[in-house]
């Protein structure tokens, strides 16, 4: 009997099935390329990073269900005003029908050195906080609000992020001594425009995105600190709380030369799919594109850097949580295309690798999702080191393949290294602000290239 195949999306992948094909290369996936059982649901989750569909083989392994799966493990309560129950008692927007996702994939392939972006990016993040801090203290004290720097500001962030994802999203994932409002503006605006970068958004389409994200929040400077200050508020103080989407909506309206786009992502990114957003419990497509974006990056923020440090989660806990909410708070092809857009363990994240050994993630392999360019840390006993050493677990995967390949070493007598989970913030007191300067400020001398360069 010959292989009988059957086509399925990721999505409805499910443990016993067996992969036969993927909708790429074997080699640019972490997977065996003669198929394989999917024995747990971390297989799963990292066939939906790598691929959009696969073929399965239903003689050998089990046939495809329909089912309501919850394929990613650890979720747990979203910390934000949008307080989330178990998915059984929530509100599935089953009978909203959403336009499918236009996505216009490799529009912008070219990419700059991350070294050669990093110096302009940090100019740039700089600059972009002085612009938001600028509206908000001329808000404080009822100045005119000049939107202009912001604007310039928004622009030149898209471009950068164009050339190189990994420069804005090093700086944003280092906390600085800065409000965390602004923080939070920025970095959510970063992982906008990354997501807009990944799905072929016009630059005109970014730049209103970016924009919009930014100054998402300035209605907050009609708010009690002490409001915007709690983890926790009650009914009053929640509905209290909710009226910053109105009011940052209407200072934006009597803004000079801001466009209407932009204040609808201001106007509607606390909307959510099922309604149960607000200010106006808009529903599916009546949300704009932008304001949905505009949501996710919100909320995947929210939760990875949040306002003090007692609620921290690592990015794929994050990931996790959103995955959990798609078709319900979110659209769920958004949700997916952006899981995909900033990978599991995005730029900066501390991880420990199946050697044992800990190590940040310094710079995206966007091929390889799963393979990125590490720096090591930790050794396998959890000792730090020394000299901070670097990986590029892509170059170090292919090595060991060619081995393999030309028959000089077994399958079985090599281990390849990858990510076995990544790590909480601030685990083993790992200084990532250190690390970053280490890679990427640090002055080139001789000796430089060996001193990084990991011999296995």
């Amino acid at each position: 009997m010959g292989v009988k195949t059957v086509k399925v999306d990721v999505n409805e992948l499910t443990v016993g099935m067996f992969v036969a094909k993927l909708d790429r290369p074997w080699t640019q996936t972490p997977f065996p390329l003669q198929g394989f059982y999917i024995r747990d649901v971390e297989e799963v989750k990292d066939l939906r990073t790598h691929c959009g569909f696969v073929y399965i083989d239903v003689v050998k392994g089990d046939k495809p269900v329909a089912a309501n799966l919850r394929i990613l493990p650890g979720t747990k309560e979203p910390v934000s005003s949008f307080k989330a129950l178990s998915r059984k008692t929530r509100k599935v927007a089953r009978n909203i029908s959403v336009a499918a996702l236009k996505i216009r994939r490799n529009v912008y392939v070219e990419k700059t050195p991350l070294k050669a972006e990093i110096k302009q990016a940090q100019t740039l993040h700089k600059n972009v906080f002085k612009a938001v801090g600028d509206v908000v203290n001329q808000l404080d004290g009822d100045l005119t609000v000049s939107i202009q720097q912001t604007k310039r500001a928004a622009g030149q962030m898209v471009d950068s992020v164009i050339r190189n994802p990994d420069a804005f999203t090093w700086l944003s994932r280092v906390k600085e001594k800065d409000e965390h409002t602004y923080t939070h503006s920025v970095r959510s605006a970063i992982w906008a425009i990354m997501f807009g970068r990944h799905i072929g958004l016009s630059k005109k389409d970014m730049d209103a995105l970016a924009m919009g994200v930014l100054l998402k929040d300035v209605g907050k400077v009609n708010l009690s600190p002490e409001l915007l200050a709690k983890s926790e508020r009650n009914a009053k103080e929640e509905a209290e709380y909710q009226l910053f989407v109105e009011l940052g909506s209407d200072i934006l309206r009597n803004t000079l030369e801001v466009e209407p786009r932009v204040i609808s992502v201001v106007k509607t990114h606390c909307e959510r799919l099922n309604g149960s957003g607000f200010p106006n419990h808009l529903s599916g497509d009546k949300i704009p594109l932008l304001g949905k974006i505009a949501g996710i990056v919100t909320y995947y923020d929210e939760v990875t850097n949040p306002r003090g440090d007692n609620s921290l989660v690592a990015p794929s806990k994050a990931v996790s949580n959103l995955y959990d909410m798609r078709n319900i708070d979110f659209q769920e092809e958004l949700v997916i295309e952006f899981i995909r857009a900033i990978g599991l363990y995005p730029t900066g994240t501390l991880v420990e690798l199946t050697t044992g050994e800990v190590a940040v993630v310094i710079e995206q392999n966007f091929n390889r999702r799963l393979k990125p360019k590490v720096m090591l840390v930790m050794d396998a006993a959890k000792n730090h080191l020394s000299k901070f050493q670097m990986l590029d677990m892509s170059e170090d995967d292919a090595k060991k393949q060619k081995l393999i390949d030309s028959g000089k070493i077994r399958f079985n007598e090599i281990d390849k290294i990858e990510i076995a989970q990544d790590l909480e913030p601030g685990s083993y007191d790992i200084d990532i602000a250190a690390v970053r300067d280490n890679y990427l400020f640090k002055q080139e001398k001789k000796g430089w290239l060996s001193f990084l360069t990991r011999n296995k």
